[in-house]
């Protein structure tokens, strides 16, 4: 048929019922259902579907431009206008709008083009330069960029910092530490390190200079003996039998691993047990080893069950220790911020900020014999600018940081003699 797949009609034997259906001609089925496509196409549904007062119509007072003479040309009556018209209820494909092609350059001015690039171009003195070259070493063949830009700089214009602001978008919120800082910047000094203390202040500056003195000497023993505990297990595992080699690498012995393999022959050393691969399980095992593992997924279900049910009942007064554990929690949190804020107050001193810590503050005290009797002989002591910069890092206005002195070099400076005097 025209609209399926063709039929075939001539053929003599039907005893079959497949030979039958071959020879059914449903062409009038296919056009009315074509017909039917058609109106759906054109109308939005087919006639079938549709009332009677939508089709038919009754007129009662007749054609009233009936005598009327239509014009002679109209837009509207034309073929090409029908048939681009919208007759269909299925709306139209849309196009991809593209963008208009630049237009091609012309056979003349393409010329022109190559023409201007292979005119040599000529330097000073009228000579022929490189066209990679152009330009260098000279600063009157063209001028420079600030030249170019010039004029579009106003010195007496207001300065706008959206755009930059913008840019740099949300800053994020750091906490500063010097809010709570109230040290002042020059600090008054302890009354036992006068040049003429009381004795009851000088006694107590020496105690806590000498209670300073211990704690740092306990500080070096600890760790002097933690150094002695490392170097200790590190003979004991055999690390450093070999001194003539850097400590670290053990250097193999040839021979040492023939005679440890030929004396363990005689099975002196421990067996070890050989692991075997399990072996392959039967449909009967696998199938039961399924079913208990079945088994105690249901059990361990049951059981979860079991505690959520009970959880249920209980859920008051999870929510009451909730609550006093949240309570408790916030209450430590404003403690330890309460301690901090404390802390902070008498600067950052012996806290570490960062890689370092910030250095404690040295006691400056004399003995009894070093002790002037007079102002007039004091000796000059201390270093003003060390006391500023400490003071600096206490008060959290400067990073602490380490001093880092000049380091030897760890080779020999060789010499070498040229003899190029010699060669000519």
């Amino acid at each position: 048929s025209a609209a399926g797949a063709p039929s075939q009609y001539s053929q003599s034997s039907r005893k079959g019922k497949r030979a039958w259906r071959k020879n059914i001609d449903i062409a009038p089925v296919e056009e009315g259902l074509e017909v039917l496509r058609q109106e759906e196409r054109v109308i939005g549904t087919s006639l079938q579907k549709q009332q009677d007062q939508d089709l038919f119509q009754i007129d009662i007072n007749g054609e009233d431009a009936v005598r009327k003479r239509l014009p002679k040309f109209s837009e509207r009556q034309l073929t090409s206008t029908k048939i681009i018209g919208d007759r269909s209820a299925i709306p139209a494909v849309f196009a991809r709008h593209t963008a208009k092609r630049a237009p091609a350059i012309g056979r003349d001015e393409k010329e022109r083009l190559l023409r201007i690039a292979k005119r040599p171009r000529r330097g000073p003195f009228n000579a022929v330069m490189d066209h990679t070259g152009f330009g260098a070493g000279s600063a009157i063949i063209e001028v420079s960029e600030a030249v170019k830009q010039s004029g579009g700089y106003d010195p007496w214009a207001e300065e706008s910092n959206e755009d930059s602001q913008d840019d740099l978008g949300k800053v994020p919120h750091v906490p500063s530490m010097k809010e709570h800082i109230a040290v002042p910047a020059v600090e008054q000094p302890h009354q036992g390190a006068s040049y003429n203390p009381p004795v009851q202040a000088h006694q107590a500056l020496l105690l806590e200079a000498h209670k300073a003195e211990e704690k740092r000497a306990q500080d070096a023993d600890k760790f002097k003996g933690a150094k002695e505990k490392m170097l200790r297990a590190r003979v004991e595992d055999g690390e450093a039998a070999n001194l003539s080699a850097a400590p670290g690498m053990i250097v193999d012995v040839p021979g040492d691993d023939e005679t440890e393999s030929e004396g363990g022959g005689a099975g002196e050393g421990p067996v070890v047990p050989v692991k075997q691969a399990p072996p392959r399980k039967t449909r009967q095992q696998r199938a039961k080893a399924a079913k208990q593992h079945a088994e105690k997924l249901a059990l361990l279900e049951r059981v979860r069950r079991k505690r959520f049910l009970a959880s249920i009942d209980s859920a008051k007064s999870a929510r009451r220790t909730t609550e006093a554990t949240r309570q408790a929690s916030e209450r430590v949190l404003a403690q330890r911020e309460l301690a901090m804020r404390e802390r902070l107050r008498k600067g950052l001193r012996g806290q570490k900020i960062g890689k370092y810590r910030v250095p404690e503050a040295e006691l400056e005290v004399q003995l009894g014999e070093d002790l002037s009797d007079s102002l007039r002989g004091l000796k000059p002591a201390g270093n003003l600018f060390r006391d500023r910069f400490l003071s600096m890092q206490n008060r959290a206005l400067v990073e602490p940081r380490a001093r880092v002195l000049p380091t030897k070099r760890k080779y020999r400076f060789k010499e070498y003699e040229k003899h190029a005097w010699k060669r000519f």
